[in-house]
């Protein structure tokens, strides 16, 4: 019975990379770029069937996350002593690369480079840079980026975790959440008032007493990697602990923008997912005696598709010659993270719809995109909050108040 089922149900391979690309966006990345993308595009193919099965059972595969520091993938483009360069171009292609086979492992790459280790490279003193930026790149020891608060989330300007000096310490007190490797890293960036109410970085040992990091259960999304909820009853770290380049929350948002670009690339990752796993559905699934590729809706809906995949490329590809050139704006980053995170949920849905019941099935990925696309939609500031930064800047009127 079970080799009669078998030989009655299609297989289908719907993950094969098709590198569309139909403008020829990236046909002329230069080749130290392209080296990244390979060692990026190996990984997602090499684990894409462990991953979508961690992510099923919502276990954190740490050795992978491992895997890409010794593949020198997770510094997300940030330089600092020991760090190997990566443009702003090859850092967009890991992104994207990665996210396309996993996003859980996306978002990995987004905290433990793109969060902890740029904020210690860009904050940090000597003896910290030393200390961290290293072993973070390499993914010896996980970092944690703890901003969002249990009652502050786009306002996290807001935040009420506090750092009282007392003596040779600083004690912290507070709570966060949502936060990436913060139950099972080494480190955590904790961002905090000081005595003078100013939002200041630290760095926390995770082993300390009264640090308490709670994996949080029960997620449809993002499955494959552990956010937490961290308690901070009177956590003592010494005076030098604290990020001393970290004044105002100023210093906390110039990170989240150098950030918000990487996560219109990862939504390009999943889009590119998704449309090639329709166009591959496509061509192999028969119904009414022919590929379901010869019928006019389904080529409408590719060409649709494919349309805004490619209009995603080119917010990327644009935006990352602007920050090679050093006049990339935060808020032309908030306009490709609003567009690419929107286009990628259109796309997802889609390819869902087009696969039909198969487009719920864990095996053949689409479900898993969409549901981790969702995640990317919001973090790193929604799609409420860009469009109030966005519109800002084209009115001169703040809509915030």
């Amino acid at each position: 019975m079970r080799l009669l089922r078998k030989a009655l149900m299609p297989d289908y391979d719907v993950s094969a990379p098709l590198d569309t690309d139909y403008y020829g966006v990236f046909a002329d990345v230069p080749a130290a770029d392209r080296a990244f993308w390979s060692r990026a595009r190996s990984f997602a193919v090499e684990t894409l069937d462990e991953l979508s099965a961690a992510w099923d059972k919502a276990e954190y595969p740490l050795h992978l996350a491992r895997r890409l520091g010794e593949l020198d993938l997770l510094t997300d483009g940030v330089t600092g002593p020991g760090l190997t360069p990566m443009s702003p171009l090859a850092a967009g292609l890991v992104n994207m690369e990665i996210s396309r086979g996993d996003g859980s492992m996306g978002t990995v790459v987004a905290v433990q480079g793109g969060l902890a280790l740029r904020s210690i490279a860009m904050f940090g003193s000597d003896e910290q840079k030393a200390t961290w930026l290293v072993p973070l790149a390499r993914a010896d020891k996980l970092g944690a980026f703890a901003l969002t608060e249990p009652n502050h989330g786009s306002d996290s300007v807001a935040l009420e975790t506090t750092a009282h000096r007392d003596g040779d310490a600083w004690v912290i007190n507070g709570e966060k959440k949502w936060i990436g490797n913060g139950s099972v890293g080494d480190v955590t960036v904790v961002w905090a008032r000081d005595d003078d109410n100013n939002v200041r970085g630290f760095l926390v040992d995770q082993s300390l007493p009264g640090y308490h990091g709670e994996t949080m259960l029960g997620k449809g999304s993002l499955r494959a990697v552990h956010q937490a909820r961290i308690t901070l009853t009177d956590v003592r770290i010494p005076l030098d602990a604290v990020l001393p380049g970290t004044q105002t929350f100023k210093d906390t948002a110039v990170v989240l923008f150098a950030t918000r670009l990487g996560v219109a690339w990862s939504a390009l990752g999943h889009a590119t997912a998704v449309f090639e796993a329709a166009l591959n559905y496509s061509q192999q699934r028969v119904q009414f005696g022919k590929p379901i590729a010869g019928f006019q809706i389904v080529q409408e809906r590719l060409t649709l598709m494919l349309s805004e995949l490619t209009s995603m490329q080119l917010h990327c590809m644009r935006l990352a010659e602007l920050d090679a050139a050093g006049t990339l704006r935060p808020i032309q980053a908030s306009l490709a993270k609003f567009h690419n995170t929107r286009a990628a949920r259109t796309l997802a849905s889609l390819a869902r719809d087009m696969l039909g019941g198969n487009g719920i099935l864990l095996e053949n990925h689409v479900i898993r995109h969409l549901a981790d696309i969702e995640s990317i939609h919001t973090y790193e500031g929604t799609e409420s909050i860009q469009s109030l930064l966005i519109g800002r800047d084209l009115t001169g009127v703040s809509a915030f108040h």
